[in-house]
C-alpha cells in the first residue's frame, strides 16, 4: 500500500496506472531467501541473501523494488560487482546466466517511519506490516504478490531492550551474543510472497496456550502483548481455538505449522495482518475485558481473530497472483468470518449487523466518484483499493454463490479450489472456475460481480390475474465511472408470498434473475398476497416494492424470516421518513404500532428487538434521496423518535428495568438484554430527557461493564444535561492512560448529535491525548466526525474545511490513513449547490497542496471527476 510519491511529481507528471490488462508474469523467481537483521530502533541493518532463477526465455536484467533505501553493497554469487545501478528507487542488476545469488546490504531508520509500513518503532517494540508493498522499505526485492519465496530468518537486538524474537514459520535456533545482544532464527518451509513476512521484537510478554488439530499434532499458540495486558487476552485465545476448530469441521482447513503465534502493537494502519504463522494485530481487536471493552468491541475481536486466521488458507497457502485479485483472499475470508461469527451467536443479528455496514458504507461507495468493481482494472496507489467494496461486497458475491450452490455443494467448490491452488498465487477466475467445477454450474453470467460496479436497483410488484399471483421483476444496473451502460446481473433471489389471512406463506422459493425483465406466476390464490423478497439478503440489490404499510407491518410481525421481518419495519419507518421531508407528511401510527407489537412479542430475541426498532440512520435517508437535505433528515428523524418513544414510554421503562441487575456475562443472551436495555434508556431520554439523563447517569455510574457504561455515556453526550460534562469528566480520568478507551472518549464526542460538535471536536485537536502519529486516534476523532452527517454537513461548511485541513495534516505523516479520510468528501454531487461548491472546493485544495502524498491525490483527483 503504501509507497509514497510527492505531489510535486504528480503535479508535473501524469500520474503512473497500474492496469490489469497488462500484467504479465514476474522476470525473476526467488525460491529461496535469508534475511539478516542487527536490530536497532534509529538504526538496523538488513542482508538479505536472494537465490534467483530467471522466469522464461529473456534476457532482461534482475529488478528488485526499493523505496527509500540505500544499498550499502550489491554481491552476485559471492563476489562484489559494479555493474548495478538504481532506477528511481528500484534496484537493478544485470545476470548473465538463467540462475544466481544475489546479496544486498542496507540501513533503515524504523523509529523515523511514520508510514507504519515496512519496519517501524511502535511503543517501544520494532515491528513489521508489508502489505501491500511495505517490504520494499525493509529490502530490495521484487515487491508483488505472484514471487513466493521460503524465507530463513535471523534476528540479532539487544537483549534487555528486546528480549522476545518472532518473526514467520518455527522457531530452530536461539542464542546469546555479544555486547548484551541475543539472536533467534525462524524459518518457514512454506513459499509466501513477501507481503506476508512478519517480524516482531520488544518486551511482550504471552498468553500460551495450544490447540489439538483433527489430525492428533500439537501447535502451541501464543499473545504477545505488554505484560499488563495478558489478562485482556483471553477472550481473543478462545475465539483463535473456536476459528480453528470451526475451520476444520465447515471447510476442513488444518493448521500446518507447529507454532502460531499474534502480537498487539498500538501503531497500525489496519484492524490486523493475516503473516504466515505471526499476525500482527492492532491491539483493539485483541484486548478485552467487561471493564474497557463493549459487546462490540468482544465481537470485533471474535471475528477479526477468525478473519487472519482463516487467511492461512484464503490467502496465505493460496494467495493472489496480482493486486486486482484482492477480493479473491478478502471477500472470500469476509465471508469466512462473517459465517463464522453467526455460528457463535445470533445468525439473525449477526446477518443485520453485516447489511447494515454493507449499506452505510459500501452502497455510497457503489454510488459516488469511488466506484469499482470488486477485481478492480486499474488504480494508482494499491492502498486506495483496500475497500468496501472489495471485501464486503466481495463477500456478499462470495454468499451468493453458496446460497445458488447450498452448503454442500460450495464445499466440494472449495475443496477443489484449495486442492487446485494450494502453494499457487491465483486469481479470482480460478476461484469461479472451482465453483463450476466442484459445485456443476454455470456461472458465465455471474462473472459480472466481478467486473461490473454499482448497486443493481431490483422493481418488483405483484398484480392479480384471476386465482394466479404475478410478480414482476426489473432490474437495473446504474451507470458508473468509466461503465456508462451495465448488462443485467444475476441475483439470486429468495422469496416468499403471504397469506394475510393465515399469517404463513406456501414455502420459500429460490429464484435467480439473470435477465432485466421477468414475470413469475403462482397459483392459487383467492386474494393478493404479501411479497417477502430477498429474504436474509440474498442479493446486494436495492429493492424498491409495491408494498402498502399494511404490507410492510404485516411482515414485520409475521415474516419467519428475521432479515426479512427487520427489512419490512425497517422500510415502513424510511417509507415514513421520507415522505415526511419530501413535505408530504406521514401518519406515524403504522410505524408506532409496527413497534409496539415488536416490543411487545415474547418469542423474539430481544437482540433482535433492539435492531428491528431503531431508526434507520440518518446517512441511510440520505442515501434514498435524489438531493440529500441533512437539516430536514435529521428534524424528521427526531420528530418520529419521539413520537415512538413517547407511545412506548411504558413498555421502554419496564424493558429497562427488566433487563438491568445482572453480573456481566459474555453470552447471546446477556448481550440481548444489554442491547436492549441501552436501546430503551435512549428511547427513554428521547421521550423524556431529565428522566432519561438521571437514569443514565445512575446506569453510568453503577455499570459494571463497558456496554453499559458507554451506553450511558452516549446518551448523555447528546444530550444538554449537567450530567453530561461530569460523566465525560469522570470517564476521562478513570481510564486516562488506556489508550483504547480513550479513543471511545473522543468518538463519543465527535458523533454527538448536539450542535456545538464541530467546537468540541476542534478542542479536542488540542488535547494532550490527541496524536496524529496514532492511526486509531485519529480515525476516533477526525473519523468518527466525518461520518457524523448532522455535524459533518452543518450549515456554513465548517466541517468540510475542517476535514480537509486534518487531511492535509496527516499527510506528510501517514498518507495511507490521510487518503482514507477523503470519501466523506466524494459525493458532494448529492447535496444542494450551495453545500455541493464548498466540498468540491475542499477537494480542489486537496489536490493543488504542494507535496501531496500519490495516495491522497488519487482519492481527491478521483472525487472531484
Amino acid at each position: 500500500m503504501l509507497d509514497v510519491q510527492t505531489a510535486s511529481l504528480v503535479a508535473a507528471d501524469t500520474p503512473h496506472i497500474v492496469r490489469r490488462e497488462d500484467y504479465r508474469p514476474p522476470d525473476w523467481l526467488v525460491p529461496d531467501i535469508a534475511l539478516d537483521f542487527d536490530l536497532g530502533a534509529a538504526k538496523t541493518h538488513v542482508a538479505a541473501t536472494l537465490t534467483v532463477t530467471r522466469n522464461g526465455n529473456h534476457d532482461r536484467p534482475l529488478v528488485l523494488d526499493g523505496d527509500g533505501l540505500v544499498p550499502l553493497s550489491v554481491r552476485v554469487d559471492g563476489q562484489a560487482v559494479n555493474d548495478w545501478r538504481m532506477d528511481g528507487g528500484r534496484l537493478v542488476v544485470p545476470l548473465a546466466g538463467n540462475a544466481a545469488t544475489v546479496e544486498t546490504e542496507v540501513e533503515i531508520a524504523p523509529e523515523a517511519n511514520t508510514q507504519l509500513m515496512g519496519l517501524y518503532a511502535s511503543g517501544g517494540l520494532l515491528c513489521t506490516q508489508c502489505e501491500a508493498e511495505g517490504f520494499r522499505r525493509i529490502t530490495f526485492f521484487p515487491d508483488r504478490p505472484d514471487v513466493l519465496s521460503r524465507y530463513a530468518v535471523r534476528m540479532v537486538a539487544d537483549k534487555a531492550a528486546y528480549p522476545v524474537l518472532l518473526a514467520n514459520g518455527d522457531n530452530v535456533a536461539n542464542g546469546d551474543a555479544e555486547d548484551g545482544k541475543h539472536w533467534a532464527e525462524w524459518r518457514d518451509p512454506h513459499p509466501k510472497p513477501c507481503y506476508l513476512f512478519a517480524m516482531v521484537a520488544g518486551d511482550l510478554s504471552v498468553n500460551a496456550d495450544s490447540f489439538t488439530t483433527i489430525s492428533g499434532r500439537t501447535v502451541s499458540l501464543g499473545i504477545w502483548v505488554r505484560a499488563a495486558d495478558v489478562p485482556k487476552t483471553a477472550h481473543a485465545m478462545a475465539a483463535l481455538k473456536a476459528s480453528m476448530a470451526w475451520d476444520e469441521a465447515v471447510y476442513g482447513r488444518e493448521y500446518d505449522l507447529d507454532i502460531f503465534n499474534i502480537v498487539a502493537v498500538d501503531d497500525f494502519n489496519f484492524g490486523a495482518m493475516e503473516n504466515k504463522g505471526l499476525n500482527i494485530f492492532n491491539s483493539r481487536y485483541i484486548l478485552a475485558d467487561p471493564d474497557t471493552a463493549t459487546d462490540l468491541d468482544y465481537d470485533g475481536v471474535t471475528g477479526v481473530v477468525a478473519h487472519e486466521y482463516f487467511h492461512n488458507w484464503s490467502g496465505n497457502r493460496v494467495t493472489c497472483r496480482d493486486w486486482f485479485q484482492l477480493s479473491l483472499k478478502e471477500g472470500f475470508t469476509v465471508f469466512r468470518d462473517q459465517s463464522f461469527s453467526a455460528d457463535q451467536g445470533s445468525a439473525a443479528v449477526k446477518r443485520i449487523e453485516d447489511v447494515r455496514g454493507l449499506r452505510a458504507s459500501q452502497f455510497p461507495e457503489d454510488s459516488g466518484p469511488l466506484a469499482h468493481p470488486i477485481r478492480p482494472e486499474s488504480y494508482m496507489e494499491i492502498g486506495n483499493f483496500y475497500t468496501a467494496t472489495v471485501y464486503n461486497k466481495g463477500a456478499e458475491v462470495i454468499r451468493m454463490m453458496h446460497t445458488m450452490l447450498g452448503a454442500e455443494r460450495f464445499r466440494r467448490g472449495t475443496d477443489l479450489y484449495f486442492d487446485r491452488h494450494d502453494g499457487q498465487a491465483a486469481t479470482c477466475e480460478d476461484f469461479v472456475r472451482a465453483m463450476e467445477d466442484g459445485g456443476g454450474i454455470d456461472l458465465t453470467g455471474f462473472r459480472r460481480w466481478y467486473e461490473q460496479a454499482g448497486t443493481p436497483k431490483l422493481t418488483t410488484s405483484v398484480r392479480m390475474d384471476g386465482e394466479t399471483a404475478v410478480l414482476s421483476l426489473e432490474q437495473s444496473v446504474p451507470a458508473t465511472p468509466g461503465q456508462p451502460v451495465k448488462a443485467p446481473m444475476p441475483l439470486p433471489l429468495r422469496l416468499a408470498l403471504f397469506d394475510r389471512a393465515t399469517g404463513e406463506h406456501r414455502g420459500e422459493t429460490l429464484h435467480v434473475l439473470e435477465a432485466a425483465q421477468e414475470e413469475l406466476r403462482f397459483d392459487g390464490w383467492a386474494s393478493r398476497p404479501v411479497l417477502s423478497i430477498n429474504r436474509d439478503f440474498s442479493a446486494p440489490v436495492v429493492v424498491e416494492t409495491d408494498r402498502t404499510p399494511a404490507d410492510l407491518a404485516f411482515l414485520s410481525a409475521h415474516d419467519d424470516d428475521p432479515f426479512a421481518r427487520y427489512e419490512a419495519m425497517q422500510q415502513l419507518m424510511l417509507d415514513t421518513l421520507v415522505a415526511d421531508i419530501s413535505g408530504n407528511p406521514a401518519d406515524p401510527t403504522a410505524v408506532i404500532d409496527a413497534v409496539g407489537a415488536t416490543l411487545g412479542d415474547p418469542d423474539l430475541d430481544p437482540a433482535f428487538i433492539g435492531e428491528a426498532v431503531l431508526l434507520p440512520s440518518e446517512a441511510f435517508i440520505g442515501d434514498q434521496m435524489l438531493v440529500v437535505d441533512p437539516e430536514a433528515i435529521s428534524a424528521a428523524r427526531e420528530k418520529l423518535r419521539i413520537a415512538v418513544a413517547k407511545a412506548h414510554l411504558p413498555r421502554w421503562r419496564a424493558l429497562y428495568e427488566a433487563n438491568g441487575a445482572r453480573a456481566f456475562e459474555y453470552s447471546p443472551q446477556a448481550k440481548g438484554a444489554r442491547r436492549i436495555r441501552n436501546v430503551a434508556l435512549g428511547s427513554i431520554a428521547a421521550a423524556d430527557p431529565v428522566e432519561g439523563a438521571k437514569l443514565a447517569f445512575a446506569q453510568f455510574g453503577a455499570a459494571d461493564n463497558m456496554t453499559d457504561r458507554m451506553g450511558a455515556l452516549m446518551t448523555l453526550a447528546n444530550g444538554d444535561a449537567p450530567e453530561r460534562v461530569a460523566a465525560l469528566d469522570i470517564f476521562y480520568n478513570r481510564y486516562r492512560g488506556n489508550a483504547l478507551v480513550i479513543d471511545k472518549w473522543f468518538s463519543t464526542q465527535a458523533l454527538s448529535t448536539r450542535t456545538d460538535t464541530l467546537a468540541a471536536v476542534e478542542e479536542l485537536l488540542r488535547h494532550p491525548d490527541f496524536a496524529y502519529s496514532n492511526p486509531n486516534r485519529f480515525r476516533a476523532l477526525v473519523g468518527a466526525f466525518s461520518v457524523n452527517q448532522r455535524a459533518f454537513h452543518a450549515i456554513g461548511g465548517r466541517g468540510y474545511a475542517f476535514l480537509a485541513d486534518q487531511i492535509l495534516a496527516l499527510d506528510p505523516v501517514n498518507p495511507q490513513t490521510a487518503a482514507k479520510m477523503v470519501p466523506p468528501l466524494g459525493r458532494w454531487r448529492r447535496f444542494d449547490e450551495a453545500r455541493a461548491n464548498m466540498i468540491r472546493a475542499a477537494l480542489e485544495r486537496i489536490v493543488a497542496q504542494p507535496g501531496v502524498s500519490k495516495d491522497v491525490y488519487e482519492q481527491a483527483s478521483k472525487s472531484l471527476v
